[in-house]
């Protein structure tokens, strides 16, 4: 099927219910949510708000606001409402019987945005699955409004003709596209069991999505995958190869950012995938510390890393884009370094403390080898961390010092004199 996307952007209307006294967080909830609009081409004209007790049960906003917001669809005439919380399936039926632009909530704009950035057969695949999770519940007793509900902006995804296909076809696909995704993830798994045999240290990038992540990536495994000042730049997982100041080599993979309120179909369906944080041997978790909310985004990323179960791992923070500090910025963690992804120096620092972080949970070596063993010299630069190799006249032997894995093959293989 063949689903078309518009290129012009959609008028979009936000609207938002404030429970709590903190200004200032929902402030920044809207307007990421603002973020999160554009970022799937849309552009918003208007941002409506309300206090109250508690949300209501049956319009999300009270009856009073309802007609307020109607007056502004026949004013300015958007093409969607986006709610700033997930809406229960009676919501979107009542407000879609008043409203004439198509109601999608957070949930969904999410959902939408990673159906764009979805490149691989996996990330497709994981996406539509979410989405169909989310839309299956929404199809009970919805009737002509179901056409209202689309697939998000530009109604990408599953859009209007699976969501006026019967809850059995639905019920179909997702069965189908879980047992494609067994395949896959069967290809994952190998995969990591694959670098697991061969004792290579994985390390994963985390963090707030547009944290700079991607950035950082690109500029310790001088790799080009897509970075951009939006959010969800990067959806699928990317592993290259990362050499430490001692030639020392690891894998550093890019993962998918983090936001508050990440939809649980998301999280659930993207578990294999971020199973390649659970899997690393060490975490890098980069933090904007340019952004006002840094501290929130800091607790969001360690709350999700607690639903993923990581909680042995190793985390180094890496506060980034420190050339634009917020001025009121402190550290909640002496275990991290202050860097810009875009200054060398920093990127190095970042490098010989990573290295210093291994060398801690490593076994020292002193070993001597023939001339003759260039090969495995060769490999020891690459796979342990050589601090000197000098070659001794007098023995005509390469002296060997350093640090590798326990597990390491070599390891086994080195004449090994422990420091005293």
């Amino acid at each position: 099927m063949t689903i078309e996307i518009k290129n012009e952007k959609e008028k979009v209307i936000l609207v938002g219910c404030q429970l709590h006294d903190d200004d200032e967080r929902f402030d920044y909830s809207l307007d990421e949510l603002a973020s999160l609009t554009e970022t799937a081409n849309g552009v918003v004209v208007m941002k409506m708000t309300q206090k109250r007790d508690r949300i209501h049960p049956a319009t999300y906003i009270g009856k009073g606001k309802v007609e307020e917001l109607l007056h502004l669809e026949e004013e300015l005439e958007p093409d969607i409402i986006i709610f700033n919380d997930e809406l229960s399936p009676s919501q979107i039926r009542n407000l879609s019987s008043e409203l004439s632009a198509r109601i999608i909530d957070r949930t969904q704009l999410i959902l939408d945005i990673f159906a764009q950035r979805a490149q691989t057969r996996e990330g497709k695949l994981q996406v539509e699955l979410a989405q169909l999770n989310y839309l299956l519940p929404r199809l009970v007793g919805q009737g002509t409004s179901l056409s209202r509900l689309g697939g998000g902006i530009g109604t990408r995804g599953p859009g209007e003709t699976k969501l006026e296909s019967d809850r059995r076809h639905i019920r179909g696909r997702i069965d189908e596209i879980k047992k494609q995704l067994k395949t896959v993830v069967g290809h994952r798994e190998r995969y990591r069991e694959r670098r697991k045999r061969n004792k290579v240290v994985q390390v994963a990038i985390v963090g707030y999505t547009n944290a700079g992540k991607s950035t950082l990536f690109n500029r310790l495994t001088e790799a080009s995958i897509y970075e951009e000042n939006q959010l969800f730049a990067t959806l699928d997982p990317t592993t290259r190869q990362y050499v430490l100041p001692s030639g020392f080599t690891v894998l550093l993979t890019d993962t998918v950012g983090f936001i508050q309120d990440l939809p649980t179909t998301l999280v659930a369906a993207f578990r294999s995938t971020l199973e390649e944080v659970t899997e690393a041997d060490f975490i890098l978790h980069v933090v904007d510390s340019g952004n006002a909310d840094y501290d929130n985004h800091e607790k969001t990323v360690y709350q999700l890393l607690d639903e993923l179960d990581v909680t042995n791992i190793p985390i180094l923070t890496v506060y980034n884009k420190k050339d634009i500090q917020h001025e009121k910025f402190v550290p909640s963690t002496l275990k991290s370094v202050r860097i810009s992804a875009f200054n060398e120096s920093d990127l190095q620092q970042l490098g010989t403390i990573l290295q210093n972080d291994f060398k801690r949970e490593m076994e020292f070596f002193h070993t001597l080898l023939s001339p003759t063993k260039g090969k495995l010299l060769a490999s020891l630069k690459r796979e342990s961390i050589v601090e000197s190799i000098e070659f001794r006249e007098d023995l005509e032997l390469y002296e060997c010092k350093g640090y590798i894995q326990k597990e390491h093959p070599f390891y086994q293989q080195l004449g090994k004199d422990k420091e005293s």
